[in-house]
């Protein structure tokens, strides 16, 4: 049986320079209340990597987004799903979170996608034709911020390694804050 997930509410830095973008937090994480809260989950691994800071809480490691200019979030707010699959995501009753900040942000530079499910759900959900849904041609800013898809750290994606995962991931090191 089906059941409704319900995401979070963003961490992280208020104004960021990155906004890296899941689908919808899996059953392990919504347990814990905490992005990525899976053990397996390569996430935070590679975030300490990237910055070469080690966190031993979940509050340390939203408070290294902050410092670095990086806000995470979701797409979906809510939706029905058996499981912790982002396969299993049912489109009747989907919510996405409302992204309109995006075209009031100064210093938003990229949107990074932990996967594909995230990327997909945005450009069907969120963006319409370049733009974003809901948002009159005058609201809308000259130009969105660059978008890439990252390979997912879910334990779901067991098809590249940690290493490969953290090859493409490093990208986000050309816009994080280091100071």
């Amino acid at each position: 049986m089906d059941s409704l997930a319900t995401g979070f509410a963003p961490v992280g830095c208020a104004q960021p320079k990155v906004l890296v973008l899941g689908s919808l937090p899996g059953l392990a994480s919504i347990k814990v209340q905490q992005y990525y809260g899976h053990p397996r989950n390569q996430f935070w691994p590679i975030i300490e990597a990237i910055t070469g800071e080690q966190h031993d809480t979940y509050i340390d490691h939203v408070a290294s987004l902050d410092h670095y200019g990086i806000m995470l979030w979701d797409v979906v707010h809510s939706a029905h799903r058996q499981g912790s699959l982002d396969s299993n995501i049912e489109r009747p009753g989907l919510r996405v979170n409302d992204f309109s900040f995006v075209v009031n942000s100064t210093c938003l530079e990229l949107i990074a996608f932990n996967g594909a499910a995230a990327e997909k759900l945005f450009k069907s959900h969120v963006l319409d034709a370049g733009s974003l849904k809901g948002l009159m041609s005058d609201q809308l800013p000259t130009q969105l911020p660059a978008m890439l898809r990252m390979p997912s750290t879910s334990p779901a994606n067991a098809s590249q390694s940690f290493e490969q995962k953290l090859s493409k991931w490093k990208l986000l090191s050309r816009y994080v804050q280091t100071a």
